[in-house]
């Protein structure tokens, strides 16, 4: 049911709860009855506009708090995968008091939108430990940016990681051998090392493991972050998600 239909039976509701109980039979109005007491509702409507944008604003309210909780919850049921998966990279700091956690796609146009403003919020506040989600979704250059970034983690570890998956994330043009090779030798990587160990089975597992997280946390697009026990789905401004990291802290 649309917020309009939702929002016209409730005022229907709320007009027979106001008549006697008696006086409002919808089974035993006749024709003439129920088309008057229709039009009634109708030049209700018409006169105070703002009463029907008003209900709509409260049940869109409620369907907001549910659906909050219901990604509350599942946060909670997959926190391990989420917060302690014991291969995504962390940056930020990791004993801080709130954890952010980004599902990412290289070629995501609002991925790279938001890399400086998340970098920006990190650096700013100080207190939020950060885990990048490899969530390669949007074709061939982006599975294959995320495996050389993962296969560049395992081989070489976190620093040598953070420095592609900056280069990555910034990166003008396409994903192609050449722009790779540049990449990883400005992180001083083995490239060819590098680039066999790219289709390892561990590095599939690790990619796969987050498809299926996304999948039970309905993620479907990128980027979506996880703050505390919110999922916020799309690109947020930075004053946004300060909003919702002041938020989250206040509710403890």
């Amino acid at each position: 049911m649309t917020p309009i239909r939702s929002t016209l039976a409730g005022l229907g509701l709320a007009a027979s709860l106001a008549l006697p109980a008696a006086a409002f039979d919808i089974g035993a109005m006749s024709d003439d009855e129920r088309a008057e007491f229709r039009e009634e509702i109708r030049s209700y409507l018409l006169d105070n506009p703002e009463v029907l944008m008003e209900a709509i604003g409260v049940l869109e309210s409620r369907q907001a708090q549910a659906q909050s909780a219901a990604d509350g919850d599942l946060v909670a049921a997959n926190a391990d995968a989420l917060f302690e998966d014991g291969y995504s990279w962390v940056g930020g700091n990791p004993e801080g008091d709130l954890v952010l956690v980004e599902f990412m796609d290289y070629r995501c146009g609002y991925c790279r939108k938001a890399y400086d403003e998340v970098n920006k919020l990190v650096e700013s506040d100080g207190n939020i430990k950060f885990i990048v989600k490899e969530f390669p979704i949007l074709g061939e250059e982006s599975v294959t940016s995320s495996r050389f970034a993962v296969a560049v983690r395992q081989l070489a570890g976190d620093a040598a990681y953070e420095q592609v998956h900056d280069a990555l994330m910034t990166l003008r043009g396409n994903v192609t051998p050449e722009a790779l090779e540049r990449i990883g030798q400005d992180a001083g990587v083995d490239v060819a090392a590098v680039t066999a160990h790219m289709e390892d089975p561990s590095v599939t597992a690790e990619l796969q493991a987050n498809h299926e997280l996304a999948q039970k946390l309905s993620i479907s697009g990128t980027p979506t972050f996880i703050m505390g026990n919110e999922i916020l789905r799309g690109y947020l401004p930075l004053d946004a998600m300060r909003q919702v990291a002041a938020d989250e802290r206040a509710e403890g």
